[in-house]
């Protein structure tokens, strides 16, 4: 996936520190942060409209645990009618899909971002990386 770069600066961003101490409530830390977000900027109305956000908020931050040592922190930037998802990590590796496995559990983190995502991407960052995601927002939002 080719580097895209993070949408200007924004003053609808807000940024998480994540424990990469093997904490396993930060990822409902991140869905509550994220929660609060769409919240607080009106992004998703009805509130059910956010499941896509809270669902690719989830995979990103459950894919940095599983494969890359855990997450440093969450981005979020609302730009124009989209808003992207950043979670960085210590590992250089690109993110990858694997094959699901009927038999075994997971596999579906990368595809269901790329389901839901407008675009989605990573980009190296100095001793690890930043995998990010565009998620549409429902028509009627705060500009």
């Amino acid at each position: 996936m080719c580097p895209i770069p993070a949408p200007a600066a924004s003053h609808h961003q807000r940024r998480l520190t994540l424990d990469t101490g093997g904490n396993p409530y930060c990822v409902s830390d991140a869905i509550a942060f994220t929660r609060r977000f769409v919240r607080d900027r009106h992004l998703a109305d009805p509130p059910a409209a956010s499941d896509d956000i809270l669902l690719v908020t989830a995979e990103l931050v459950t894919n940095a645990v599983r494969h890359a040592g855990g997450p440093c922190d969450l981005g979020l930037t609302q730009h124009g009618a989209r808003l992207r998802v950043t979670v960085t990590d210590r590992s250089p590796e690109p993110p990858r899909r694997v094959e699901h496995q009927p038999a075994g559990h997971g596999g579906y983190g990368l595809m269901i971002v790329e389901r839901l995502a407008v675009r989605w991407g990573h980009y190296p960052l100095d001793g690890g990386k930043a995998v990010w995601a565009d998620l549409p927002l429902p028509p009627g939002r705060p500009p």
